[in-house]
């Protein structure tokens, strides 16, 4: 295929102990022939061993390594990788993110959009499922649509910390990352401020069809997601999730809107 670069996009890759997910992604954009105008790898006070592969790879594929003597949680690496980046776009994605045979086909439509229409904050690029409310957009692009009278939660996931593409003032626009919180917490509050401050967000048709999330038992996952009792289906779980779910919902609007 042929080779792809993007000058004016950075590509900040945030990485926690986990440097052999780091190199098969750094290796995987090289097999596609997919290149940019600078790496930026934000690093969250990864233990020795993981810090010196790290810096190994570095001398191979010329990355710029931010680093931090302790672990100050994942708004931090964000805000400090994000710090780092000088080309006017980046792609975000973390360590454990893979891109696949499509993504050379539809990224380059992802930047030309935000390119052609300043409007958009963000061109998202996975999720674990489709939005609920969206408007056809282009080249197999939706506009996500957020009301506050739509029914239901999921409607709140609007922003994602998942790969994208964004503008590098994001920061700016929207407000540094929370830091010294769990993962879910930051995410969450970055999306209460992307909401309050109008922020506008396209997400590819497929959201599985670009990015392949990849763990193993060698590197799991350093973030801690939905506990185990939110996915159970027996009735005692189903009733305490309802509740919980309407608590969320009150707690979001609350958030928003007061």
């Amino acid at each position: 295929m042929p080779a792809q670069h993007y000058e004016n996009i950075a590509l900040l890759v945030t990485i926690y102990n986990r440097s052999a997910s780091l190199e098969r992604q750094l290796l995987a954009w090289e097999q596609l022939g997919v290149s940019f105008g600078e790496i930026v790898v934000s690093d969250d006070g990864s233990k020795p061993e993981h810090l010196d592969k790290v810096k190994a790879l570095q001398e191979r594929f010329r990355f710029r390594l931010i680093t931090t003597p302790q672990n100050k949680g994942l708004g931090n690496n964000i805000n400090k990788g994000q710090d780092a980046v000088t080309r006017p776009y980046t792609l975000y994605a973390q360590e454990d993110f893979v891109p696949k045979p499509a993504f050379t086909e539809h990224f380059r439509d992802a930047f030309e959009l935000l390119e052609a229409d300043a409007s958009i904050d963000i061109a998202r690029l996975f999720a674990y499922y489709p939005y609920p409310y969206t408007k056809p957009y282009a080249r197999g692009f939706d506009e996500l649509v957020f009301k506050w009278y739509y029914p239901g939660y999921p409607k709140f996931h609007y922003y994602s910390d998942h790969p994208h593409l964004r503008r590098s003032n994001f920061l700016e626009k929207f407000g540094r990352y929370r830091e010294g919180e769990n993962v879910n917490i930051t995410e969450y509050t970055m999306t209460i401020d992307f909401l309050k401050k109008k922020g506008k967000a396209i997400l590819f048709h497929d959201v599985y069809a670009l990015f392949d999330e990849m763990n193993n038992a060698d590197e799991p996952s350093t973030a801690s997601y939905r506990p185990d009792w939110r996915t159970k289906n027996n009735i005692f779980v189903r009733a305490l999730r309802k509740i919980f779910l309407q608590y969320k919902v009150a707690k979001c609007y609350k958030d928003l809107y007061f």
